[in-house]
Order: C-alpha cells, then structure tokens, then sequence
C-alpha cells in the first residue's frame, strides 16, 4: 500500500472519530436540555397549582378569618338573617334577597325604590332584606360581603336605608370589585348624614358583621333560589312575574292594607 493511500484512510478514520465525538457531545447536550426542560415544566405546573392554591386558600381563609358572628342591631327572622324596614303592623310583607354588586338588583331597586319607600312609610309594607354574595362567588372577590358588612353596620345605628339606597346609587359595574375596598365604603358612608362615625368605621374595617354576611348567603344558596334579586310578596315570587310593575305592586300592597 502506497504511503499516500495510508495517510487517506488515517484521515478518513480521523474524520469518523472526529463525527462520532461531534455525535456524543450533541447527544449529551440533546440530554441536558430535555431534562432541563422537564424541570422547568415540573416547574411551573408546582408554581401553578400553588397559585390556585393559594387562591382558594385565601378565598376559604377569608371567611373562616371572619371572626364571631355578630347580628346586626334589630335583625329578625331565623337566625337574625333580615334587616326590616318598615312597621310590624303592615299586613304585607316584601322579602328581598339582594347583591350591592348585582346589576340587575340595582335595577329593580331604582325602578321599585320610589314605591317601596311610600309602602314602608305609610305602614301598608314591611320589608324583610336579605344579603346575599353570589357575585362574589362568580366574578371573585370580596366586595358584595364587605359591601353586606357594610350595610350592617349602618343598620347598628339606625341608617341601613340611606346607606342600602347610596351603595345601589354607587354601584360600580360588576367586573369591578370596588366595594371589596374599605375605604370606598367608608367614603360612600359620607353621603349619609351621621354615618361616617369612629364606630362605624371600625365596624367597617374590622369585618364585625362578616360572619352574619356568610350565615346569610349561606342560607341564599340552601334556599334553591335562581339568582339576585329574588323579590317575594306574602310568600309569592314577583320578580319572575313578567306583568308586575311598581304601580301594580302598589296596588295589591293597597289593597291588602285596606282588606
């Protein structure tokens, strides 16, 4: 064999080593990167099931961090769960189960408010009213209970009507969690004339009647209604009756009175 084809086939067998070695490296470094990868994706499937984790941590905490439960001044029926407004006397009664971040009771409160307010205040209607936090539950957040807190503590010193009327005046829209900020239902209680004391602050900020807010929208969702508001006169659901108006309402609250 000549020396020419020697030095030939040395190199073509230094070629091959050389290709083999390139191969190991790309495959050690192919390696790495698939185990690096499935490190990262471990990873971030643990950082993501801590951040649910988390969440429904602090949505659970929320409401076991409530604290005593506390009944707001006045409250009637079963377990203290209604706020009334009106007289004792009045011969009918109207049960409102409402969300102060429900946009569809905002609209029944300002289409029915006027009439509400004229039954209560000549006797002929009772209101029993009943807070409920199903926007909390859908939206997240925790603005429809602070805001119910909130509306209890009015009631603590006789102003749950004006205050009830200003959150529903206020509300923001409903993907907006305002009311779950203290001090926008602090400021809100500037609007009523004697509200915005020390004590109702600290009612306020200390979630004194949370507790009584979870009670109630618990006993909203054992009690199979459909949704927000659910308006009842004498037992039978107005809301879903596609005829009434308030004219009509005033009429049969009228007539029951004068019956």
């Amino acid at each position: 064999m000549s020396e020419k084809n020697r030095d030939g086939k040395r190199t073509a067998r230094e070629r091959l080593a050389e290709e083999r070695e390139k191969q190991k490296s790309a495959d050690k470094r192919r390696r790495v990167l698939i185990v690096g990868a499935s490190v990262v994706c471990v990873l971030g499937l643990a950082a993501v099931i801590g951040v649910v984790a988390a969440n429904a941590g602090k949505d659970d905490g929320s409401k076991s961090a409530a604290g005593p439960l506390v009944v707001p001044s006045g409250a009637q029926g079963k377990d203290g769960l209604a706020i009334p407004v009106g007289k004792e006397s009045a011969k009918s009664t109207l049960t409102v189960w409402e969300d102060f971040r429900c946009p569809a009771c905002k609209a029944f409160e300002t289409a029915y408010r006027p009439v509400i307010h004229g039954l209560t205040g000549s006797g002929a209607l009772k209101v029993n009213y009943h807070l409920a936090t199903i926007i909390d539950g859908n939206l997240r957040g925790t603005g429809s209970r602070n805001a119910a807190n909130a509306a209890a503590c009015a009631q603590d010193v006789g102003k749950f009507t004006a205050y009830h009327d200003v959150l529903y005046e206020n509300q923001p829209v409903e993907s907006d969690d305002a009311y779950a900020e203290n001090s926008k239902l602090i400021e809100l209680a500037g609007k009523v004339k004697g509200l915005d004391t020390p004590a109702f602050r600290t009612c306020v900020e200390k979630g004194t009647h949370s507790s009584w807010v979870d009670k109630s929208a618990a006993a909203f969702r054992k009690g199979g209604f459909n949704g927000t508001p659910t308006v009842l006169l004498n037992g039978k659901n107005i809301y879903q009756d596609r005829t009434m108006t308030p004219a009509k309402l005033k009429q049969l609250v009228e007539q029951a009175d004068q019956g």
